[in-house]
């Protein structure tokens, strides 16, 4: 297992009261939250993944759910997600949620200091696996899987488009369920251009994927490919020294304006990987969290 992505449902242990002061952006502690597990299995590991100038191999969503008059509400359950992009971090998370490990089931953990209980977690870990991390079976069929949960290999994504006998899609679509934004020319651009989404992918595939794919991909999204169609709306974020990030939220669909097989079935895989590795700035911190919608699918009216 090289990639994994979890999705843990939480209730709060407590409402917060009337007064309490929480963030209004959940991502800096989903941050701590990872750390913090990795800490109590690999310390080196977190160290490096705590000082890492360069990409980083994980993403994290902010708390979702609803919080009524800004507050958290014990009788709702919230949702949040954590990726990891490299197999010993995958491996960590993994063990973190076989039964007594700090993302189990009926364990508690705290978000910017506000504890909450883990009611459930998918992909969900029978206890027959609890010393296979490498293994991750479906969820039980009596709990509808999160389409935003998964394990894969980088050899099996790959394969899934690059070695099937039927020709790659023309038309990729993508969900942008969080803030998205890039870094280009000194600026953040809150446009999901093709160029920068399948730029950003390629990357982050190039940094932890053991054959990478080459570097002309980006040329060819840059060229070959358009926005076929888009329902997209700006969304900002608080930042920690008190601005704001705009990004892009919503859905959009990218066409090939000169198809090729091959080079669409890369982009097709590394629209497949974004499900784990996210897309754009900040995905450490809950920016850019995305998946590629169904092949076929269309952006509803």
């Amino acid at each position: 297992m090289d990639l994994l992505s979890l999705v843990l449902t939480l209730r709060p242990i407590r409402s917060s009261g009337e007064g309490t002061v929480l963030p209004l952006w959940w991502g800096r502690a989903a941050h701590a939250l990872l750390l913090n597990v990795v800490r109590q299995y690999d310390l080196p590991l977190a160290a490096r993944l705590h000082e890492a100038q360069e990409t980083r191999p994980f993403t994290v969503s902010t708390l979702l759910g609803r919080f009524p008059q800004g507050q958290l509400d014990r009788q709702q359950p919230y949702a949040l997600r954590l990726t990891a992009l490299q197999p010993d971090l995958a491996a960590i998370l993994w063990s973190a949620c076989q039964a007594g490990g700090p993302l189990s089931a009926s364990s508690t953990l705290e978000l910017d200091y506000h504890p909450f209980a883990v009611l459930s977690l998918s992909p969900s870990p029978p206890s027959d696996l609890a010393n296979s991390p490498s293994e991750i079976p479906n969820p039980p069929s009596a709990i509808p899987p999160s389409p935003w949960c998964g394990a894969a290999t980088y050899a099996d994504l790959a394969a899934a488009w690059l070695v099937s006998a039927e020709p790659a899609p023309r038309r990729l679509e993508l969900h942008f369920t969080s803030p998205t934004t890039f870094k280009s020319g000194g600026r953040h651009v809150p446009l999901p251009l093709p160029e920068l989404v399948f730029g950003s992918l390629l990357e982050r595939w190039n940094a932890f994927a053991p054959i990478a794919f080459p570097p002309e991909a980006r040329r060819y999204a840059a060229e070959c490919l358009a926005v076929a169609r888009y329902r997209l709306s700006s969304r900002s974020v608080p930042l920690k020294s008190g601005g704001l990030r705009v990004g892009g939220v919503g859905q959009i669909a990218y066409i090939s304006t000169s198809y090729d097989r091959y080079w669409m079935s890369v982009m097709a895989a590394l629209a497949a990987f974004a499900l784990y590795a996210g897309v754009g700035a900040s995905t450490t911190m809950g920016l850019g969290q995305c998946r590629m919608l169904d092949v076929g699918r269309r952006i509803s009216d």
